[in-house]
């Protein structure tokens, strides 16, 4: 059985933040990382490592981009008492910053400092938005590096698929989800977990974020 830090010994909570138009992969991505990862560890005989809950802000459903529901599976609470939340991002972008209901809970849920938040693709609108960017280094979608940068004119980082601050994580476009979360895994387990997780999967990884 693979040795695991005493900080992963108990169950860790990980809540997906669903929203209106947001982006499926960038939510069920990191979603299949977690939820394999956990079911990988109890299979050589660990205790259940990750507790995944979809979680949006007002206990309904919502409909990602392109029309598929999603349904949380966790109250709203879930976003202040989870070890980490995955922000993903969404096309309509204009739609989604006028949310003042749901950057008002990330806002709340960034101030956590003992926490950890992960935004994934255009995400880091949204992290941006409610200043927890401020002063750090950041990614997001490539083609969307130069727009984000025109509201935060310091920290972008291009050619990388993560940006590791601590309590703060920018992943980049699209599958960029998959990999950061399969950092974030090596990260609050092993690294032994991260790569049999990538494995099942059948995704190429390796735990650096830059971009080949």
């Amino acid at each position: 059985m693979p040795d695991f830090p005493e900080n992963a010994q108990s169950t860790q909570r990980v809540a997906i933040l669903l929203f209106e138009g947001c982006d499926l992969l960038d939510s069920g991505g990191p979603y299949e990382v977690f939820l394999t990862a956990s079911r990988l560890a109890e299979r050589e005989g660990a205790n259940r490592l990750f507790e995944v809950d979809m979680v949006t802000i007002d206990g309904k459903p919502v409909t990602a981009y392109g029309g598929l529901g999603l349904v949380p599976t966790a109250p709203p609470e879930a976003l202040e008492t989870a070890d980490l939340v995955i922000v993903p991002g969404a096309i309509d972008l204009d739609t989604t910053l006028a949310n003042a209901d749901l950057l008002a809970a990330l806002k709340k849920r960034t101030e956590q400092q003992d926490r950890t938040v992960a935004s994934v693709c255009t995400g880091a609108f949204l992290l941006g938005r409610v200043g927890a960017l401020d002063g750090l280094d950041w990614t997001t979608h490539w083609e969307d590096i130069d727009l984000l940068a025109t509201t935060i004119p310091t920290g972008a980082q291009r050619g990388v698929r993560w940006v590791d601050n601590g309590n703060i994580v920018t992943g980049g476009a699209l599958s960029c989800g998959i990999a950061m979360s399969l950092h974030l895994v090596a990260r609050m387990t092993n690294l032994e977990l991260a790569e049999k997780t990538a494995i099942q999967l059948d995704y190429e990884w390796n735990n650096t974020s830059l971009v080949d």
